[in-house]
């Protein structure tokens, strides 16, 4: 070994012999490792070698210089060396021989250089009127923030371990007493389920309705293209029926000879109808002739704008329709936040599917949600939303007015989007969609949405987010959509 003045006593690179390059590739790796306070070293020389190995820096096949050699390189002692070839050959990365020496295996692959972001992204439009998102600019953090450190200095060391699977007894008890009220549901705590938003509640439904033997199940057509998804992962066939001017078209669900239906009836999405009291009774006298239920997905009931919403269908039949809503539209879809309220028939089911699927809602999140609805935090939230979407309805509204002249917005004023119907003259639909695309306006048809049946007319039909947009960018993107034709 040679000493150089740049480097210090030890840690001089090895000099060339048959098997330099071996050695300076792995004094090159693993001399970082060496600054390590003592007690860390051996790991962190272990951690070193492996993550060299993963990434192919020492590629397969490498033979490693002997543990007295690279040990006197690095200036450590040869026990360290030691035992992180041992550590290594036991766990795969390394393969070793008696007198043969210590080689790179072949059982590590070398892993990605980086954490992909799958997370739904904006497209990077001037607008995007995609429905769907609220403002999350609108979530209350000081409150939030407020809320978890009342949390964390009161909550008993016992409700850190796994809770109730149907959710903390102080949460359901708030949470019932909030759709009592707001939603006139009739609320059992202990029906009620704390799940991950009313993606795990659809999930849950299909796993038990499947064990049932029910393998198939309505959804709205047009309606959210989740429900189907959802359902399908479960094993439970999606069966499109088709909406008339009140709300599931009778006449078709009886046809199709499915037991269970999908509905959101307090604001159906995306045609944004109210179901008429008529259909919303007939439809329960369906699903007791069949035998069957209702799931009903009250995923924007909160938001009326021209009246007191329509309480949700539950309240008419609490043992024929199961019941779901989450914080989504109204906190952040990020909480993975929601319920759902279950007929008895299918209770002891349901709380064993989330028992298993993964041991119950985080107790941390629950507690803090529960001193949030306590406080009345969530009415205000609720509030701050309410009056926020309605102003940017109204610009909506307003802005397409001036700038599309005979358009009609259908559906009752409610929710997070509209139905903005446009004259012929500025079709076909599927031309129009290019040209706003091209000025950097993203949009839905309300075809878009169709699962069987497809949306006839000479009429563009877009269906509107505007929660998550400013009323000045709201005015913006309109403006851009009719320069675009």
């Amino acid at each position: 070994m040679t000493s150089s003045g740049t480097n210090p006593p030890g840690t001089d690179p090895p000099s060339a012999d048959p098997g330099g390059d071996a050695a300076s590739a792995a004094w090159e790796v693993l001399l970082p490792a060496v600054s390590a306070p003592p007690r860390a070293r051996g790991r962190t020389l272990q951690a070193a070698l492996r993550e060299a190995v993963r990434s192919g820096r020492l590629a397969q096949g490498t033979r490693l210089p002997s543990s007295r050699d690279l040990a006197a390189d690095l200036g450590v002692s040869r026990g360290l060396i030691t035992e992180a070839y041992e550590q290594l050959t036991a766990e795969g990365y390394l393969r070793s021989g008696r007198g043969a020496g210590t080689w790179v295996g072949g059982a590590a692959r070398a892993a990605p250089p980086r954490a992909r972001d799958l997370a739904p992204r904006s497209p990077g439009t001037r607008a995007d009127f995609v429905a769907g998102t609220p403002d999350l600019s609108l979530f209350p953090r000081a409150a939030w923030a407020a809320a978890q450190r009342g949390v964390l200095a009161g909550l008993p060391h016992h409700e850190l371990g796994y809770p109730d699977p149907r959710g903390l007894p102080r949460l359901r008890t708030a949470l019932a007493g909030l759709l009592a009220r707001r939603r006139g549901v009739v609320a059992d705590p202990e029906r009620l389920v704390v799940v991950s938003g009313v993606a795990q509640a659809t999930a849950l439904l299909g796993l038990v309705l499947h064990a049932r033997g029910i393998d198939a199940v309505g959804v709205e057509d047009p309606g959210s293209p989740q429900h189907s998804a959802l359902y399908a992962a479960a094993g439970v066939t999606a069966v499109p029926v088709p909406l008339d001017d009140e709300g599931l078209a009778l006449g078709p669900l009886e046809a199709s000879g499915v037991r269970s239906v999908v509905t959101t009836p307090a604001h159906q999405f995306p045609t944004g109808i109210a179901y008429s009291a008529r259909r919303r009774t007939r439809l329960l006298d369906w699903a007791r002739s069949v035998d069957g239920f209702v799931l009903e997905d009250d995923y924007d009931g909160d938001f009326r704008y021209d009246r007191a919403p329509v309480g949700a269908l539950q309240g008419l039949d609490p043992e024929r329709v199961a019941y779901t809503g989450s914080v989504s539209k109204s906190l952040a879809p990020g909480l993975r936040l929601g319920w759902l309220l279950v007929p008895e028939a299918l209770a002891d089911e349901v709380v064993e599917r989330k028992r298993t699927l993964d041991l119950g809602h985080p107790a941390l999140d629950q507690a803090l949600f529960a001193r949030f609805l306590e406080r009345g935090d969530y009415d205000r939230q609720l509030r701050r939303c309410q009056r926020a979407y309605r102003d940017r309805r109204d610009a909506l509204v307003t802005a397409l007015a001036e700038h599309f002249p005979g358009t009609r917005v259908t559906g009752i004023a409610a929710g997070l989007h509209v139905i903005a119907a446009l004259p012929g003259r500025y079709g076909p639909e599927a031309e129009f969609v290019e040209r706003a695309e091209a000025v950097g306006v993203a949009v839905r048809p309300l075809s878009w949405y169709a699962h069987a049946s497809t949306v006839p007319g000479s009429e563009v039909r877009l269906v509107l987010g505007y929660a998550h947009l400013s009323p000045a960018r709201i005015r913006e993107g309109v403006r851009l959509m009719a320069g675009a034709r």
